[in-house]
This record gives structure tokens, sequence and C-alpha cells, in this order.
């Protein structure tokens, strides 16, 4: 089986939710979330306002919205983010803009203590 990319071009728009399976470009303008187990691609021209949740995101425009990805997440030289970013890994590029918080690396269970038959200083 093939994996399929899905486009929405420079001239759509969207208001209301998003969900796919695969990979998707977004060109256009969103206004609502968008889920998936694929990746997404944030084209130059597009503007996403809401909350993206995928499993990995290349942004090139402009998203205003939290992002949740397992995996990775990119900003390119003229992605602008507005909003948090929790990621597996995240990659700026010089030039990039992000307003927010970031939450990095895999999302550890609770720390396990350290057994030592030594006293501590």
């Amino acid at each position: 089986m093939t994996s399929s990319k899905n486009v929405l071009a420079n001239d759509v728009e969207i208001k209301g939710s998003i969900k796919f399976s695969h990979d998707l470009i977004i060109d256009g303008k969103i206004e609502g979330e968008v889920i998936s187990d694929g990746s997404l691609t944030v084209g130059e021209n597009a503007l996403i306002k809401g909350e993206v949740k995928t499993r990995s995101v290349i942004i090139f425009g402009k998203v205003e919205g939290n992002i949740t990805v397992a995996e990775r997440c990119e900003l390119k030289s003229n992605a602008i983010l507005v909003g948090d970013i929790a990621a597996g890994t995240l990659s700026i590029e010089e030039g990039a803009t992000f307003m927010g918080q970031s939450s990095v690396g895999k999302k550890a269970d609770a720390p396990k203590p350290v057994l030592s038959s030594r006293p501590q200083p």
C-alpha cells in the first residue's frame, strides 16, 4: 500500500475540525482542530487557528494554537507559531518565530528512586 498525500490548496478555507490518517499538506486557512495519526505539513501560505494534534508536523506558514505531536515538530525559517509545543523532538530554524512554551522529549513515567547501599554524605 502506498502512502497518500492530501493537499488543501491556498484558496481553501475551513471552519471546523479536520481529521486524517495519512499525510496532509495545508496551504489554506483552517479555523479549528487538526487531528491525525499522520504527518502534517503547514505550507508557507497557510494559517491555522486552533489545536494541532498529529504524529509529526513541519511548519512553513503560521499557526495560532497549541501543537501536540508524538514525534517531530519542525519550524522552518519563515514559520510563525503562537502557542505551546509538546513534542518528542523539536527543530527550529534560524528566522522562525516561536512565542510560547515547549515541552520536548518522551514523557517519562514517575522517576524511580535510586537505591544505594552506601550512605549519602
